[in-house]
């Protein structure tokens, strides 16, 4: 993992001539357009190749992934594609490499694929994408992740909401109230824990949101693993669920017909359900802080850091508090 300076000043800067000669150094001749996706962790273009298609290119944020942790990843995409499954591996170079080098930069090449957001209404979407991911867990449970990171209630969670008070992010007149209620949180996130008992942690997608399903006539396309790590299956499901207390139990049920045909799910990870969403408004809230130096950020979440925002971030964790004392989803 690679905290050197320059090499940050280098990635904010990323300049077209950089993207199209980094592509080129890998064997691709480019025609020159190029076009920013919707990314902020990273930097993702899509740049067009002479006579071909063309490809994806993820430039990788200095310090945050070592080289064996994104590699890790790479061979997790390429394993689960080997088993058929509808993921978008990297683009394997002459020489077996995924990870490459152009000066300060490291990157990885992927083929673009297109796609529409899914159904989540449609019981038919819900169960497919239940399979698939059922599927992505049955390897997942193989062997453990060596070098990537575990969904943990430290890191996400106790981490997170003292980083915002300790680097003054919280308006000073917030912060007792802030602090009395983040410490709430994590004592009944932990009772949600205990509740569940010894779950199992296997290697998962991490990020598994609609945002990352590409849906197409043919079926979805499972993308971006980059937020990969261990911890409970029912993290790559929570988050199709959403709605009123009805709907979310419809749709589990939806996902659930469609994941037990390939693979059992312990039905103690629900009373997770709430305190992993938790988990992810804390955490989410940190990571826009921790990144609010880069000037990306700040031009691509102007809301973010205001009175208003903070209010509206408390307002949802207390409403997290009241949900975490309702019984768990069931949805048999």
């Amino acid at each position: 993992m690679s905290n050197d300076p320059d090499a940050s000043v280098a990635y904010r800067n990323l300049d077209p001539d950089s993207i199209l000669d980094a592509v080129e150094s890998a064997g691709y001749q480019t025609d020159g357009r190029f076009l920013a996706l919707n990314s902020y962790e990273n930097r993702v273009y899509q740049v067009g190749i002479e006579g071909a298609q063309p490809l994806i290119v993820k430039f990788y944020r200095p310090g945050r992934w070592s080289d064996e942790t994104i590699l890790e990843e790479h061979l997790f995409t390429l394993a689960l594609a080997g088993q058929e499954i509808p993921v978008v591996p990297p683009l394997v170079g002459n020489n077996a490499e995924t990870l490459h080098r152009h000066g300060p930069y490291r990157f990885t090449l992927y083929p673009r694929r297109g796609g529409r957001s899914p159904e989540l209404d449609d019981p038919d979407v819900l169960e497919q994408l239940g399979r698939f991911i059922a599927r992505i867990h049955l390897l997942g449970e193989a062997k453990p992740f060596l070098h990537r990171p575990t969904l943990d209630i430290e890191s996400f969670g106790v981490q997170s909401y003292q980083y915002l008070l300790e680097q003054g992010f919280i308006p000073k007149e917030m912060e007792l109230p802030y602090r009395s209620l983040a410490e709430d949180l994590i004592k009944r996130i932990e009772q949600g824990y205990q509740h569940a008992g010894q779950v199992l942690k296997l290697r998962l997608h991490g990020d598994c949101h609609p945002g990352n399903i590409l849906w197409t006539d043919a079926g979805p396309h499972i993308v971006d693993f980059d937020d990969a790590r261990m911890g409970p299956a029912v993290q790559d499901l929570w988050m199709f669920l959403s709605g009123d207390r009805q709907n979310m139990t419809m749709r589990l049920a939806d996902i659930l017909e469609g994941y037990t045909q390939f693979r059992e799910f312990n039905p103690r990870e629900l009373h997770l359900i709430e305190p992993l969403r938790t988990l992810r408004i804390m955490h989410y809230a940190a990571w826009l802080a921790r990144r609010w130096d880069d000037p990306a950020f700040p031009q691509a979440f102007p809301w973010f850091n205001a009175p208003r925002y903070w209010d509206e971030h408390i307002l949802s964790l207390r409403e997290q508090l009241a949900l975490m004392d309702e019984p768990p989803l069931n949805w048999q």
